[in-house]
């Protein structure tokens, strides 16, 4: 199921929510229509079949690894420079020779995955397909079906008041439960750090009035819809423009956004009229298009357990941080230094009750659902990770969240879409003022931070963090207080390729085995030393291997680690 986690609509035949189809999360009290341009957006035609087209390789390409100033943003480098994070094969866009011919077809482009050196492709012939297999650089072409009908229901949202003691208005206590307010007394308000936010639209940001000084002063970089391209995003869905408003919202003694000072990239990924696979490469495309940009914390309050045609539904199994398209997708924008927060979901009070995807996968910060009173939300969806890793990882306040609303006014709403950007924002601040940690001493001081670190569980994960005392884990981190592996595997799980990236050198040779449940050696080679390159591409002998986990052992000179991965 597609959550879009505004937890609660008015369900009607023929809708798109019929059943929580589709979660939006945000709990509403009184019921008060939808803006008609949102209402009336999604009654569409049944969409022509989707394909996914994967290619062989990247040979005839004109990138180069020698030179990732072709397709990387200054940023975007400094990014990777500053955290110790190699330029991969995977960052090499995909051959555009290849685009052309695929689009010399007949072939509709929807979107390109360098990640997965991947096309999605709308094809209205048979025909068109027979010529795509014929070309020699595809190695598969499966079908996504994506059909878009419906309407959106009808949204309410409680209006409460209540003064708080600080100048945020009844925003307050959102910021306040986890000391942020600290951080943005201090000066660190989000200045200098980019987030995307990964959505469904963003309903009159360009007009409201939570977002002129966003626009004032610059921090609206810029749009991109992947859903369907060149449309305009500020005539879509309200959801984006509602978690936009949490992490930067300005109205003065109304509501305060968590990170005000923050720049934003505001991309659609999702279409709000359906729940179908194609939408999770649509978010695999915006998450490399952030990476690209130079973005440092990615917002998106989607999810993905259950579609429309059940063909496709994901199973609680699924939930490793392994298995599905968008949870790899995620952890490899977490391998490139960006930090990626994710709402948990709404499904806590019904039949699914787990997290989902991507919030499962390893390297996310995952976001539940709380109350004023840091009580767990009914709906907040409960961990664990189907391989009993704990999610979520963390809580902030869903029920009752203060946001901007879409008659310029602001409301209150619940669900895991709105504790989200609550976190993300804070991040933003957090990472503002210890600008050299990496992304995942961010996520780690986060955890550390949170109350019930020391006894973690399936409803709470660690438990709602404190960011004063996150900025003295960091701190510490940062003098050399925490060590951390020499090695990192990327991607885990891996199909056809490995990389082996170390963070100190090694000059002595390195021997690579790779060993098998039954404790049998299935591969094994020595590299030699790891100087100039820090990394140890394995290409040959592994992608026949049967799928499965494997222990991998590493020794070279005083390096000598043994780690899990996972073979698909």
């Amino acid at each position: 199921m597609k959550r879009i986690f505004l937890h609660q609509f008015a369900n009607k035949p023929g809708s798109a929510f019929t059943g929580f189809a589709m979660l939006i999360c945000i709990v509403v009290c009184f019921l008060a229509p939808v803006p008609p341009a949102v209402a009336q957006q999604y009654f569409q035609e049944t969409a022509p079949g989707r394909f996914r087209i994967v290619l062989k390789d990247k040979n005839a390409g004109p990138f180069s690894l020698n030179s990732p100033e072709d397709f990387l943003s200054e940023r975007a480098l400094t990014r990777r420079v500053k955290q110790g994070i190699p330029i991969l094969y995977d960052d090499l866009p995909v051959t555009p020779s290849y685009i052309d011919s695929i689009r010399s077809t007949g072939a509709t482009v929807l979107t390109v995955s360098k990640w997965f050196n991947a096309v999605t492709v709308m094809a209205l012939e048979d025909s068109i397909l027979e010529k795509i297999r014929r070309f020699p650089f595809i190695r598969d072409v499966s079908q996504i079906p994506a059909i878009r009908s419906g309407s959106l229901a009808n949204i309410g949202i409680q209006n409460i008041t209540e003064e708080y003691a600080y100048n945020y208005g009844v925003s307050g206590w959102q910021t306040a439960i986890h000391n942020g307010h600290l951080l943005h007394n201090r000066g660190y308000t989000g200045g200098g750090m980019i987030i995307a936010v990964i959505d469904a639209g963003f309903y009159h940001v360009n007009q409201l009035p939570a977002f002129e000084s966003l626009w004032d002063k610059g921090q609206i970089i810029g749009t991109h819809d992947f859903v369907i391209a060149g449309s305009d995003v500020f005539d879509g869905h309200v959801h984006g423009m509602v978690v936009l408003s949490i992490i930067g919202g300005y109205l003065p003694g109304e509501l305060i956004g968590t990170a005000p000072d923050a720049s934003f990239w505001l991309l659609r990924s999702e279409d709000g009229g359906s729940e179908f696979l194609i939408e999770e490469d649509n978010w695999v495309a915006a998450a490399e298009f952030a990476d690209s940009a130079g973005v440092d914390i990615i917002n998106t309050s989607l999810g993905y357990s259950e579609f429309t045609d059940p063909a496709m539904n994901h199973s609680y199994n699924e939930m490793d941080g392994n298995t599905t398209r968008i949870s790899r997708a995620a952890d490899m924008a977490a391998f490139r230094g960006m930090l990626v927060v994710v709402s948990a979901g709404n499904q806590g009070n019904k039949n699914w009750h787990y997290i989902s995807a991507p919030a499962d996968a390893d390297s996310v910060l995952a976001v539940g659902a709380i109350d004023g009173n840091g009580i767990v939300a009914s709906f907040s969806s409960r961990g664990p990770a189907s391989d009993q890793r704990i999610k979520p990882d963390v809580m902030a306040i869903g029920l009752g969240t203060w946001m901007a609303g879409w008659d310029g006014g602001i409301l209150q709403g619940n669900g895991t879409s709105l504790s989200a950007p609550v976190i993300t924002g804070l991040s933003a601040c957090l990472w503002q003022s210890n600008p050299d940690a990496t992304a995942m001493q961010v996520l780690n001081a986060i955890r550390k931070s949170a109350n019930r670190y020391m006894n973690p569980d399936a409803d709470y994960g660690y438990g709602i963090p404190d960011y004063n005392l996150a900025g003295v884990f960091l701190k510490s981190s940062s003098a050399g207080a925490e060590t951390q592996p020499n090695i990192t595997t990327f991607p885990n799980p891996f199909s056809r390729e490995l990389y082996i990236i170390f963070k100190n050198p090694v000059e002595e040779a390195v021997d690579v085995q790779l060993i098998d449940l039954s404790g049998r050696t299935v591969f094994q080679h020595q590299y030699e030393g790891i100087t100039d390159l820090e990394y140890i591409k394995i290409d040959e002998g592994i992608s026949t291997l049967p799928k499965g986990i494997y222990l991998m052992r590493i020794e070279g000179g005083v390096t000598s680690e043994v780690c899990k991965i996972v073979k698909y």
